[in-house]
C-alpha cells in the first residue's frame, strides 16, 4: 500500500516539472512573438538585437583560398569573367644597371589593323604590331594540349605546373591598362602591361606559368629562381614553349623580364629560339 502511494506522489511531482517546464516554453514563444512584433515583425532586426546576426545579416565570410589571397589581377589582367580569371598581381620592376634605356617601342598614333600579323607563319603580337580589337580566338587547343603534356612530365620531377592565365580579350585589356597606369603613370605601365590590342595574350598562345602551392611565386620575378621554374626554361622548349621575354632583352620585346610568361610557338622553332638564346623578335626579323 506504501509504495503504491509513493508511485502516486512521484506520477505528482512528474506531472507537475512537466506542466511547469510547459508554461516555460509557452511564455518563451509568447515572449519571442512580443519581440518580433515590436520590430515590426522583422525577424533579422529582432536578432541582430540578440547578438545572433553579424552587422551584414549574413554568415561569415568563409577563409580565402589560394586563388583568392590575390585580390589584384597579374599584368594585362583585368576584371575576372569566365575566360579571364583573377590571378596574381605583378609590380613594375627596376631596371638593372645592364638594361639599356627604352623609350616605350609604341608607335604613337598607330591605328589597330583589320587583320593580325603573321611573319613566317607565326603570328606576332607586340608593341609595333598591334592585333585587331575584334580578334578573339579564345586560348589554342593546340597549346592547352602541349602544356598539359608538358605538366604531366614536370610532376614527374616533382613539379605541379599550371597555367593561372592564358587568353585574354581586348576589353580585358582595356580594364587593366587604366588601372596599372593609373596606379603607376603609363610610362612605367608600358614596361609591363600592355596597351589594349598590342596584348599577347589576346593570341591566346601566351600562358603565365607558375607551381601550385607557391603563389607566391606567380607573376613574380622569383619564380625564375625557384627549381620549378629553372626546370620549365630548361624544358619548356622541347613542347613548344619560349620564355617571351627574357631577362636584359627589354630594348628588343618592349617589356621587362617575365620569368612566367612562355609563349607556344611549336616545338621546331622554340628549340631553335631556345638553342640560339634570342627572342621571337630576331627569330622573326622584325623590330
Amino acid at each position: 500500500m506504501k509504495r503504491r502511494q509513493d508511485r502516486r506522489r512521484t506520477g505528482k511531482k512528474q506531472s507537475k516539472v512537466l506542466k511547469a517546464m510547459l508554461l516555460i516554453v509557452v511564455a518563451a514563444i509568447a515572449g519571442l512573438v512580443i519581440w518580433i512584433g515590436a520590430n515590426g515583425w522583422d525577424v533579422k532586426k529582432t536578432l541582430e538585437q540578440a547578438g545572433l546576426s553579424n552587422s551584414d545579416n549574413e554568415l561569415p565570410e568563409p577563409p580565402l583560398g589560394a586563388e583568392d589571397t590575390k585580390s589584384e589581377p597579374s599584368i594585362e589582367d583585368g576584371e575576372a569573367d569566365e575566360q579571364n580569371p583573377p590571378v596574381a598581381e605583378v609590380k613594375p620592376e627596376e631596371p638593372s644597371e645592364d638594361d639599356q634605356p627604352f623609350d616605350g617601342g609604341y608607335v604613337e598614333g598607330q591605328q589597330l589593323p583589320k587583320e593580325p600579323t603573321y611573319v613566317k607563319n607565326i603570328l606576332i603580337a607586340n608593341k609595333k604590331y598591334p592585333l585587331p580589337e575584334t580578334f578573339a580566338p579564345g586560348e589554342s587547343k593546340e597549346a592547352r594540349a602541349a602544356f598539359e603534356e608538358m605538366a604531366a612530365e614536370a610532376k614527374l620531377s616533382s613539379f605541379n605546373l599550371t597555367a593561372f592565365s592564358t587568353y585574354r580579350s581586348y576589353d580585358y585589356q582595356v580594364t587593366l591598362y587604366n588601372r596599372y597606369a593609373d596606379r603607376d603613370g603609363a610610362e612605367a605601365a608600358d614596361r609591363y602591361s600592355a596597351r589594349p590590342g598590342y596584348s599577347e595574350h589576346q593570341t591566346g598562345l601566351a600562358f603565365d606559368i607558375g607551381e601550385v602551392n607557391h603563389e607566391k611565386h606567380w607573376a613574380s620575378s622569383s619564380f625564375g629562381s625557384t627549381e620549378a621554374g629553372k626546370w620549365l626554361l630548361a624544358n619548356a622548349h622541347r613542347y613548344g614553349f619560349i620564355l617571351r621575354y627574357p631577362n636584359h632583352k627589354e630594348q628588343i620585346t618592349g617589356y621587362m623580364h617575365e620569368a612566367w610568361h612562355y609563349r607556344y610557338v611549336g616545338k621546331p622553332i622554340a628549340e631553335e629560339i631556345f638553342k640560339k638564346n634570342i627572342t621571337l623578335e630576331e627569330y622573326l626579323g622584325v623590330d
